[in-house]
């Protein structure tokens, strides 16, 4: 063994070195698999346990190779080449990653009739990550055969090189998440410990005296490629986009048309928020949830969870002079891009923080808007029956909720039938209305007995020349009385992201019906002509 090690392997500090930032990249690449993915499957549970599973498996291959490829040729020449292949397959990622996501995710839906949430995120994780997280748990078992100096001293050196290796992963845990990815991308963190695996290799092989001139020119490519200007976009396809960017909790997307500014936070699921230019209702959604301050015994505090780019807030200045908006957005970003290129007035209260628990500390309201969901993606602490008992604790008499449902399905046991069975549970009377020419779904609920009479005998008092009343007698005769059930969620219990991933099945079965009879009956060639 002796005479194969480099002279830089009789020296415990390099070692030390090499399973420090081997341990940090297994973390990096962990959460920039996270962000890579959650533009496209959302950041639910569901992903994580996903990422953490693909992990988990390629890790235990790595190691069990490691250590056998270790006995079996103690040369640590292997090990390094194998931590910069790490490094090449790593820095590749940000280039070809979406194409592949996109390519299996295709792929998949053609075939795939359940649970395509689990199924793509898992073959993308497979195909992107499995590689490159198997080769990095080769790294422990092989530095502890070139450490260990005796039998005495075995205990020891594994201890500190796992000790090591703990402390990197958890730099790399925080690293990322609050330094890199807000600061450069996640394509750029992935070319960060790309770089750093590759001068690793190259400090090895420059005290080996072979393989200097590869690894150099791969460390310098690498490093290289961190400061080169490029246009990364998760959405590739779009053209002309006004902002992209990444948040500690999002991927956003600014796009302007003629009539509109709309906020998208995910490439799949469609408009998170919308502006019309000329500051009129948007035919949306926020139109419809005006029936809330229009219902309320009085509308001077209005409390929205869920701020968004603020375009409820903005209607409800507009639509309801002296009211107070207060709005709680979680992405500091996203106020920020309010503010800037959605016209967020400096009126709006816009408060950086979780809804639930601010709404714990907050006063009461005579409105309040529960905006927090988004497709597929449902905050499980926003949707329990103890939330809405706070969220009724916290309306003053006659005060109303609203709630935007976004879910694409009314099927028996859906989201939207938990999510009403919930809210029944806790306000005795509700009534939903859907919204025209799109998936949204608006709850209203009050413990006031009067409050929907109130709501009817407004929306006739409303005079022609009100914008209201273009929509509001469309809301009234849409609503329909919710009875509620026995589907309940709960702070313990509230499967959220199984119920959401049912979702994203019915909306890839619809959509791909007419797809698979195109392709079943003249081939999938036809899909190119």
């Amino acid at each position: 063994m002796e005479a194969k090690q480099a002279p830089v392997m009789g020296r415990k500090l390099f070692l030390y070195v090499t399973a420090f930032f081997s341990g940090m990249s297994v973390m990096a690449i962990e959460l920039g698999a996270s962000r890579l993915l959650a533009p496209y499957f959302s950041s639910s549970q569901i992903v994580w346990t996903v990422i953490i599973g693909t992990i988990m498996i390629a890790m235990a291959i790595g190691n069990v190779w490691g250590g056998r490829a270790a006995d079996k040729n103690p040369d640590p020449v292997r090990l390094y080449r194998r931590l910069l292949i790490t490094a090449i397959w790593t820095a590749a990622i940000p280039f070809a990653g979406r194409y592949v996501i996109a390519g299996v995710s295709g792929l998949l839906a053609l075939f795939v009739k359940s649970n395509f949430l689990v199924w793509a995120s898992l073959a993308s994780c497979f195909a992107l990550f499995v590689v490159p997280l198997m080769l990095l748990g080769t790294v422990t078992p092989s530095l502890m055969k070139y450490a260990t100096e005796s039998l005495d001293d075995n205990g020891r050196t594994g201890g500190e090189l796992e000790a090591l290796g703990t402390i990197g992963s958890i730099i790399g845990t925080f690293l990322p998440t609050f330094v890199t990815i807000p600061a450069v991308g996640t394509a750029r963190t992935f070319l960060i410990f790309a770089a750093i695996l590759a001068v690793i290799s190259l400090g090895f092989f420059i005290s080996r005296k072979k393989w200097i001139a590869r690894s150099a020119v791969i460390a310098v490519v690498i490093t290289a490629l961190m400061f080169m200007p490029f246009n990364y976009s998760f959405a590739f396809w779009e053209d002309d986009l006004t902002v992209e960017d990444e948040s500690i909790y999002n991927y956003l997307q600014v796009k302007e048309t003629d009539r509109s500014v709309i906020l998208s936070t995910n490439v799949a699921f469609g408009v998170q928020s919308i502006m019309m230019k000329e500051g009129g209702l948007t035919g949306m959604y926020y139109d419809y949830a005006l029936a809330a301050p229009l219902m309320a015994e009085k509308c001077e505090d209005v409390l929205i969870l869920g701020l968004g780019t603020g375009t409820f807030a903005s209607q409800c200045l507009k639509y309801f002079p002296g009211c107070e908006v207060t709005g709680v957005e979680i992405d500091e970003k996203i106020v920020a891009l309010s503010r800037e290129y959605f016209g967020l007035p400096e009126e709006v209260n816009a408060v950086v923080g979780d809804g639930r628990s601010y709404l714990t500390t907050s006063g009461t309201y005579d409105v309040i808007m529960v905006d927090a969901y988004q497709d597929i993606t449902i905050p499980f602490q926003m949707s329990s029956v103890e939330f809405f008992t706070e969220v009724l604790e916290h309306l003053n008499p006659g005060g109303v909720m609203v709630v935007n449902m976004s879910m694409r399905s009314d099927a028996e046991g859906s989201m939207n039938e938990y999510l009403m069975d919930t809210i029944a549970s806790v306000f005795p009377y509700c009534a939903t209305v859907k919204v025209s020419g799109g998936s949204n779904l608006e709850l209203i609920a009050t413990a006031d007995a009067e409050g929907f009479e109130r709501l009817s005998e407004r929306i006739d008092a409303l005079g022609e020349d009100d914008p209201l009343s273009a929509i509001m007698p469309r809301v009234e005769e849409g609503l329909i009385p919710v009875e509620g059930g026995n589907l309940i969620l709960t702070d313990d219990k509230a499967p959220v992201e199984l119920l959401g991933m049912r979702v994203l099945d019915e909306m890839i079965s619809t959509e791909l019906e007419a797809l698979r009879g195109q392709i079943k009956e003249n081939g999938i060639m036809s899909l190119l002509e």
